[in-house]
């Protein structure tokens, strides 16, 4: 029975570290490498508009952002360029926030400057966990308008979402001290059917030269509660 007992513990020690990580669901990631997650900027992979399969389009005026945590918290830093992934003039999309529990979250309406559009770019997102800073990038074309709800790839489970001040994150965007992208209001993951759908924007993204501009949003005065997802 011992016997049995800890091979059932190293099953679920396993199991855990497999998911230790986190991926990027929406926009499609670049590549993933579990491995190499915390390798700056993007996870190990050059982002390439070579291959056209893996481009997809970001709108400026409001597009989902979905990750999956495999951590029972994490900071997100949500960021993008049009330079390459190596640049340190990185624009700030949305404020940072915390999610507090494993799974899915999705901010269904991020929005990136207007006058990208019709530009290409990188989409960038950066988690703070317990095991360090991870990365992860989506190649993509900025285009006008807001994009349709992402359906199945933008959900939302029963973690807590706030915002958070995060100096770790902060400093990977140009300026480097703010942790907000000047907006104050609620982080917009809903759901109670377990997928997101846009709604106007909380936030609008610093310019490229004044990232730390924005005034960042108190945790207190951010929506903490269950979110309504479908767990895996």
């Amino acid at each position: 029975m011992a016997t049995f007992r800890s091979l059932a513990s190293a099953t679920l020690l396993l199991a855990s570290a497999a998911n230790a990580h986190f991926t990027l669901t929406v926009p499609p990631s670049f590549g993933f490498d579990e491995d190499k997650e915390a390798s700056a900027p993007c996870g190990g992979f050059t982002p390439s508009f070579d291959d056209k399969s893996k481009v997809s389009d970001f709108h400026v005026g409001g597009n989902a952002i979905g990750v999956k945590s495999g951590h029972a918290q994490t900071n997100w830093l949500f960021r993008a360029t049009l330079e390459s992934a190596d640049t340190k003039n990185w624009t700030q999309l949305f404020p940072i926030v915390q999610q507090s529990g494993l799974g899915l979250f999705c901010e269904p309406s991020v929005v990136a400057p207007e006058a990208w559009a019709g530009k290409q770019g990188i989409v960038s997102v950066v988690a703070n966990a317990p095991d360090g800073i991870l990365y992860q990038c989506a190649a993509v074309n900025f285009v006008s308008g807001t994009g349709a709800s992402a359906g199945d790839a933008c959900k939302n489970g029963t973690a807590s979402i706030s915002f958070v001040s995060d100096p770790d994150l902060s400093g990977l965007v140009s300026g480097g001290s703010g942790s907000s992208s000047g907006g104050s209001g609620s982080p917009n993951a809903t759901g109670s059917s377990g997928t997101g759908t846009s709604t106007t924007p909380s936030a609008t993204p610093s310019s490229t030269k004044n990232a730390a501009a924005g005034v960042a949003a108190p945790a207190s005065l951010a929506l903490v509660g269950l979110l309504g997802f479908a767990m895996l």
